[in-house]
């Protein structure tokens, strides 16, 4: 069984204030943090900025055992765990990148029962040497956490397929655990629509979860969508738009890591100072660039959507979208890391004429997205004959090339399910009603398209009807 958490509200509250220093908890901070020591399961959406990280980490601190918290990328977990080492709080990290003493020390502590909160990423949680020690029964887990759990809408099926196996990982630990052990799961995130809210529900199997909500409109943030005609008239409205911005911070978007490159070759050789950011860097690289932005050594970054999680820069003046996202919760992420210190901040975006006559790269790009998943959608369903109908993920995974990602196409259309996060079973009757990744796509081109109010068409998306129902931001380029 579990240890218990602290008897009072009122010790919860001094905890809080003595290492975090604040005077009370910002709503609904307070309720969730009642959830997780409660051990319920929890689905939290709040803006970046809102605290969130605080609601799982004060529960762990307070309570004896462990809490595991499953993030995407190194920088996000490195620099959430400097703050709490800075704190003298009991927090570690494992990723690829340590050395192996390093790993070993962790691995260590974590036997030991040394640690409050554990960081990894999916593929981490998933390793047979952290599998191993997670399971051993005296080992006290009393939360699991997912941050950043948009990440498991748009890399789960196809990039990073272990994100749609973390649903099995909690029934599987409990069966190793006491009878009466209780383990609270919850997910969290800046962004999710209603579709990306029920895909991280269905594949976390989540028990009864209380949902935190906050609506993410901001004022002070204005969402603009300009026709391009042609790719030099596209590349010449971003210039402008930079121009007119010389003294300020920004983030240029693009969608792959060759335009990343390209146009910040591009940029350079106009005497723009600023760099490529992707995840094809190597870590060093990553950390170079993200310290030269936030020190103000060049004013913008050319990214794809692996820059920004985690990267905090109050007075980011401006993003610019020189290709949209193919999925609005990445869309609002990214627009989200401009105006963070409250003042006015602009979100372009710039799209091809609906025709695509003269410019046809977004009908392309997203004809390719949508071809690329029906493929690997189809490749999937033929591959269920080659399959033994029960197996280990390993094993597909040595025998085809994309093994890994085919059982997680699977899991996502219904067709497969998880006996524990390394064994499947193939459904015979498979659900029907399970949302993918192109139903979630398309209304990234409605909310392009759309007339209306900007923030209005947002607020309806992410399951906010009521106060959008007569709302008018005045500050989008639709409104104005």
């Amino acid at each position: 069984m579990n240890n218990s958490a602290p008897t009072s509200w009122n010790e919860v509250r001094a905890a809080f204030q003595k290492i975090w220093g604040y005077e009370d908890f910002r709503p609904p901070q307070g309720e969730i943090i009642r959830s997780l020591l409660a051990k319920k399961d929890a689905l939290i959406i709040m803006p970046t900025g809102g605290g969130k990280s605080i609601c799982f980490q004060l529960p762990a601190l307070l309570q004896t055992g462990l809490t595991l918290v499953v993030s995407p990328l190194v920088a996000l977990m490195e620099n959430q765990v400097q703050e709490l080492r800075d704190r003298n709080l009991s927090a570690e990290l494992l990723h690829s990148e340590l050395s192996s003493f390093q790993r070993r020390q962790i691995l260590k502590a974590l036997e030991q029962q040394k640690l409050r909160l554990l960081y990894l990423s999916p593929e981490t949680l998933l390793s047979k040497p952290v599998w191993e020690r997670l399971s051993q029964p005296q080992l006290v887990i009393n939360g699991l956490i997912l941050d950043e759990a948009h990440c498991l809408v748009q890399w789960g099926e196809t990039f990073r397929p272990a994100y749609r196996r973390i649903g099995a990982v909690r029934p599987a630990l409990l069966k190793l655990k006491p009878p009466g052990t209780k383990i609270a799961l919850a997910a969290f995130t800046a962004t999710a629509d209603s579709l990306a809210q029920k895909i991280i529900q269905e594949t976390l199997q989540l028990h009864q979860p209380t949902i935190f909500r906050l609506n993410p409109y901001r004022s002070n943030l204005s969402p603009t969508v300009q026709i391009v005609w042609t790719p030099r008239g596209r590349k010449q409205k971003l210039l402008k738009f930079i121009q007119q911005r010389q003294q300020t911070t920004g983030l240029v978007y693009v969608r792959s890591r060759r335009d990343s490159e390209d146009l910040a070759i591009w940029l350079q050789a106009m005497g723009y100072a600023t760099a490529s950011y992707h995840a094809g860097l190597s870590a060093e690289e990553r950390r170079a660039v993200e310290s030269d932005w936030l020190g103000g050594k060049i004013p913008f970054v050319v990214c794809t959507s692996a820059f920004g999680m985690g990267i905090n820069k109050p007075d980011c003046r401006w993003v610019i979208h020189l290709h949209a996202p193919l999925l609005l919760s990445e869309y609002v992420q990214e627009i989200g890391r401009a105006g963070r210190d409250g003042k006015p901040a602009q979100a372009l975006t710039l799209i091809s004429e609906p025709t695509g006559w003269l410019d046809s790269t977004d009908k392309q790009r997203q004809k390719f997205f949508e071809e690329k998943v029906r493929s690997q959608q189809l490749q999937a369903r033929r591959f269920i004959n080659k399959l033994p109908k029960t197996g280990e993920v390993d094993a597909v995974a040595r025998q085809f090339p994309d093994g890994a990602i085919t059982l997680s196409l699977l899991h996502s259309c219904g067709q497969l399910e998880w006996i524990d996060p390394f064994h499947y079973t193939i459904v015979s009757s498979p659900k029907s009603n399970s949302v993918t990744q192109l139903q979630t796509a398309t209304q990234m081109n409605k909310y392009l398209n759309s007339k209306q109010c900007r923030w209005q068409f947002l607020l309806s998306a992410f399951g906010f009807e009521k106060e959008a129902a007569n709302w008018r931001c005045g500050h989008c380029d639709n409104c104005q």
